[in-house]
């Protein structure tokens, strides 16, 4: 290893960014984009990345859906963040309609509520994950205008996984 190697290793540090690295976070992100032959689809600005990175929320939100007092399903979301779009995203997790109750529109209408919170909450994206042999699912979520994205894969550490990952 060379003198300069081992310096870079020992002088190798990790912190939170801050407001004041806005500028710095904002080139680093059109320089990934280039990278990856995707430049112009960059939107953020430094006002967009000082809002989104720099402001609070819990991890994670659900909303419920009744029929009177019944309740009939709920949907788990959070949000996500777009370095393209220089915005977070809505990214549901899970829906659920209780069988008795599917094919009422409810789910649609737990859909489009999601869809306004996005809107209000000035996301760039709502997204969610669909099984690849739900055709039915697959099938409403085009009927809707969602697009399949085929140009990237979900990687997943889990478990003992990340914890071996870590020590590395």
């Amino acid at each position: 290893m060379t003198t300069k190697s081992r310096r870079a290793i020992e002088d190798f540090s990790i912190r939170k960014g801050r407001q004041e690295d806005i500028p710095l976070i904002l080139r680093f992100n059109k320089e990934l984009a280039e990278y990856e032959g995707i430049a112009d689809r960059v939107t953020a600005t430094e006002e967009d990345l000082l809002e989104t990175l720099f402001g609070g929320g819990p991890p994670a939100e659900t909303a419920l859906a009744f029929i009177g007092e019944e309740p009939v399903g709920f949907a788990v979301f959070y949000h996500t963040f777009s370095t393209l779009l220089g915005k977070r995203g809505l990214h549901l997790d899970d829906l659920y309609i209780r069988p008795g109750w599917r094919g009422n529109g409810l789910g649609t209408k737990m859909l489009a509520w999601l869809a306004s919170l996005a809107v209000e909450r000035k996301c760039g994206r709502f997204e969610w994950w669909c099984l690849k042999d739900n055709t039915p699912a697959l099938d409403f979520y085009q009927k809707i205008g969602a697009k399949t994205l085929d140009e990237v894969f979900i990687l997943r550490l889990e478990g003992k996984d990340i914890a071996d990952f870590a020590k590395e």
